[in-house]
């Protein structure tokens, strides 16, 4: 079986920046599963896993546009910090979820004033070149929930309540 369209991919994964050093890694946790097609993971990652087999390992180097986007410097954002009361004390560097009116956002704080937080909703690997050394270790046909759904279910993928 192969990687394509409406298969199930469970993978596991080590990621490194342009300058190779390992950012994040699936080694130590149970491997990762999307469905193929649906745009769950990043595009450059997602051509690069098709017609992959079980066991295959390889290495794809994304570039931004494929990846997590290009940097967008206009992206920071000024935010009253009454509007965020309830997430604790907040600090420069701080990952932060946010609620929009276009859905849930990541942002970084980049500032801190006394009355207003400076945010910047890039995403965190907005403009970088990333390196992913992959491991599939499974492949398998999606069910019809998960095919309605547009995601995997279960270890790995997402999980329902």
């Amino acid at each position: 079986m192969i990687a394509e369209k409406d298969k199930v991919v469970t993978f596991h994964y080590t990621l490194k920046n342009a300058a190779g050093d390992e950012m994040e890694s699936s080694r130590d946790r149970d491997p990762m599963s999307y469905l193929h097609g649906a745009n769950n993971i990043i595009s450059g990652l997602e051509k690069a896993m098709l017609g992959h087999e079980v066991n295959d390992k390889f290495s794809v180097t994304v570039e931004p546009e494929e990846a997590y986007g290009v940097r967008a410097e206009d992206n920071i954002q000024r935010i009253p910090l009454k509007r965020l009361k309830g997430l604790g004390k907040i600090a420069v560097g701080q990952i932060l979820n946010l609620q929009t009116n276009k859905g849930p956002v990541q942002v970084t704080v980049v500032k801190m004033g006394r009355f207003n937080v400076d945010v910047d909703a890039n995403h965190p690997l907005a403009g970088e070149t990333l390196t992913f050394d992959v491991e599939i270790t499974d492949i398998r046909d999606a069910s019809e929930e998960e095919a309605k759904h547009g995601h995997a279910h279960g270890p790995g993928g997402h999980q329902h309540d």
